[in-house]
């Protein structure tokens, strides 16, 4: 047994600075997406407002015996007044109109504002308020409901700073993302994140998108503001989350921007936006139905049936067929099939490859403006994944 006292051990020199200076890189690895974070914050934020929506309450009618009620405690020389004008009803206050807040952002110098069709729908009154605190009504209000986005246009107000658009479709999952607004009445809030996931479909009542997905905190209030990248671009607008709570749970959902830029290059043109139709209901190509088609999972979208008359079965198409071209574009889930047809030229005659009883056939369809019965459908139950609310 050998017993070695006092022993000493020394560090080279060498390693500490070595240590030292990869903790150096590190923080200022750390200390540049930080100040990244800083620029897209402080170039974005003047181009985001908040929105305060109001809907005035309807008059309360008067039921049968409410009146004997309301008099109660009332001294009696004041209740043959009330009596002689309409009663006690015509003197109350049923209560302030009622109060809504979402978020939206300047997309041009002129005064006009992009933001959910929600945040605004059915408002008597919308005002909003830019980030320095000046304040304008909302005029000119202009919709969407497919889309859920809305155009509102302020005057008078000087010295905007429209916020750059970016492409949605260039940003991946992974990718780093800024979302602005004012969540819980909080205005001006900024929380980051990632893209999570792109392409996604979220529930009946937005049906037709497909959604950037973010784990960027985003909540109530938030609906209509941006989601941008590190450069300062907008690449999608806030809409809606997946919670059990309520609240923020990792999950939220913006629009894609450019799938905004086409809406709001209609709106403004046409004050409403036209789709084209094809005339076709839909199926996704699931696992199941894959092998019994003989082709891959999302290899196309089938065709459930054809909508009498329609451009689709004027061109020859059939239920049981699986589309998985259109004008150009491939397509794999129902969501891509109506996002490129919506946007097609209508009368103009687009080409569809399919797949009919295991052989490609290409025909050509010509397509017509979507009925406005068939644009939206508003769902029988409130879908898992919601709009944020205002």
């Amino acid at each position: 047994l050998s017993l070695v006292v006092g022993l000493t051990l020394t560090i080279p020199a060498t390693t500490v600075g070595q240590d030292a200076a990869a903790e150096e890189e590190t923080l200022a690895h750390a200390m540049s997406l930080s100040r990244s974070f800083r620029r897209a914050a402080q170039r974005v934020t003047p181009s985001v407002v908040t929105i305060i929506s109001r809907v005035n309450p309807p008059p309360v009618a008067q039921g049968e015996g409410e009146e004997d009620e309301a008099m109660e405690g009332v001294p009696p020389e004041f209740q043959e007044f009330f009596k002689k004008h309409g009663g006690m009803n015509r003197f109350r206050r049923f209560g302030g109109p009622q109060r809504g807040m979402g978020s939206g952002v300047i997309i041009d110098e002129g005064g006009l504002i992009l933001t959910n069709n929600h945040v605004v729908e059915g408002a008597d009154e919308v005002l909003v308020r830019l980030s320095d605190g000046r304040e304008f009504k909302g005029l000119d209000i202009k919709n969407d409901r497919i889309s859920d986005l809305a155009l509102i246009s302020i005057k008078g107000a000087e010295n905007l700073r429209p916020m750059k658009l970016g492409s949605s479709e260039k940003m991946d999952i992974g990718d780093w993302v800024i979302a602005i607004g004012s969540p819980f009445e909080l205005e001006m809030t900024v929380s980051a994140g990632i893209i999570s996931a792109k392409g996604r479909s979220i529930g009946a009542s937005q049906r037709r998108g497909r959604y950037l997905q973010t784990d960027a905190a985003i909540n109530p209030g938030n609906s209509g503001g941006p989601l941008v990248n590190l450069r300062g671009e907008l690449i999608g607008i806030n809409t809606a989350i997946a919670s059990r709570s309520g609240g923020y749970q990792g999950i939220g959902f913006a629009i894609p921007v450019d799938l905004a830029k086409w809406v709001v290059s209609e709106l403004r043109d046409d004050g409403k936006v036209q789709r084209a139709w094809l005339g076709v209901a839909i199926r996704e190509m699931d696992a199941d139905l894959g092998r019994q088609f003989g082709l891959a999972r999302h290899g196309g979208v089938i065709i459930a049936q054809t909508v009498p008359d329609s451009p689709s079965e004027k061109a020859g198409i059939l239920a049981g067929d699986v589309i998985t071209h259109f004008a150009g574009s491939r397509v794999r889930m129902p969501a891509e099939l109506q996002a490129v047809v919506e946007r097609a030229e209508i009368g103009k005659g687009h080409e569809v490859h399919l797949v009919r009883s295991g052989n490609v056939q290409v025909m050509t369809v010509s397509l017509e403006v979507l009925p406005e019965k068939l644009g939206v459908r508003r769902p029988a139950a409130p879908p898992a994944k919601k709009p944020l609310g205002q």
